[in-house]
C-alpha cells in the first residue's frame, strides 16, 4: 500500500464482497461451512462462488456461508435457491463451482452430477 488510493482500492474491494454475502434477494447460494464442510474442502468452493461472481459481475446472486446442513457424509454442501426452488449439491468441488454458475446459475439448467439424489449416504 503505497497511497491513500490504494487503501481506498482496498476497503472498496472489502465492502463490494460484504455486499455479495449480504444480499436477500435475488439468487442465492449457501455454502455449508461447519467444520465438517470445511474439513471436506468447503472454503475453496466458497472462495470459487465469491470469485466466480465477482468477476462475471452477477450482481443478482448472493454467496452466503451457513452453518452445518445435516449430511457430514457428503460434504461440502451447496444449496441454489432461484424463486422456489431449492436445488441441493452435494460433493462440491472446484470445478463444479463453475459448471453450477455456468450451467445452472447463468443457463438455468440443474447440473445432475452434484444433485442430492446421486449419491448414496
Amino acid at each position: 500500500m503505497k497511497s491513500l488510493d490504494d487503501l481506498k482500492k482496498i476497503r472498496d474491494n472489502a465492502q463490494k464482497k460484504v455486499t455479495m454475502r449480504g444480499k436477500n434477494d435475488g439468487i442465492r447460494v449457501l455454502v455449508g461451512m461447519a467444520t465438517c464442510g470445511i474439513s471436506a474442502g468447503a472454503r475453496p468452493v466458497m472462495n470459487r462462488f465469491v470469485e466466480i461472481v465477482d468477476k462475471q459481475d452477477l450482481e443478482n446472486v448472493t454467496i452466503t456461508p451457513v452453518g452445518c446442513i445435516g449430511e457430514c457424509a457428503i460434504e461440502p454442501i451447496v444449496e441454489v435457491l432461484i424463486d422456489d426452488k431449492r436445488t441441493t449439491y452435494c460433493k462440491v468441488d472446484v470445478d463444479g463451482v463453475d459448471r453450477i454458475i455456468k450451467e445452472h446459475i447463468i443457463g438455468g439448467k440443474v447440473v445432475d452430477d452434484y444433485v442430492i439424489g446421486k449419491y448414496r449416504i
